[in-house]
């Protein structure tokens, strides 16, 4: 399958430690399977750093993944489990949350749904009223590699 991954650089090589931290499934390096989506991030990272706007094309082999036993998680909506897991991945303090997953994918929390986040850290809604927030939105995907022996799946085109 085809991933993309939208900077405002070109990608020589992924070092997964200039993944900023406190994003949706921690540190790391993100894709999406939606070209337009990764044109957005390349726009955006671009508008906020500067560089060129640079959509990255890669061949990912999610089969070979599963098969060599990588360990990998799948959201495939937006339900309790995955608005727990983002919310710990974004949440600032002394500890940080870390997981153990090669390869995290799922939807993608835009600024909307960091705001109903929001609420829930000042305790203002409770869980279920931030599960049924997202409950009509239509979210992007987002593949996320998480180690080194992710990437050996993730090959650049």
């Amino acid at each position: 399958m085809k991933l993309y991954h939208g900077s405002n650089q070109p990608i020589i090589e992924i070092n997964l430690s200039r993944g900023r931290k406190y994003k949706d499934f921690g540190q790391g390096f993100y894709t999406t399977h939606l070209h337009e989506q990764a044109i957005l991030w390349s726009k955006q990272v671009t508008d906020r750093y500067g560089g060129i706007p640079t959509v990255t094309e890669y061949e990912f082999d999610l089969d070979a993944a599963v098969a060599d036993g990588l360990n990998i998680r799948i959201f495939e909506h937006p339900d309790k489990a995955w608005a727990e897991f983002v919310m710990a991945n974004r949440k600032k303090g002394d500890i940080d949350f870390s997981h153990d997953y090669d390869i995290v994918i799922g939807p993608v929390a835009d600024d909307n749904i960091a705001r109903i986040f929001g609420l829930y850290d000042m305790n203002i809604i409770d869980i279920d009223v931030v599960v049924a927030g997202l409950t009509y939105k239509e979210l992007n995907s987002q593949y996320f590699f998480a180690t080194a022996r992710s990437l050996k799946y993730l090959r650049k085109i």
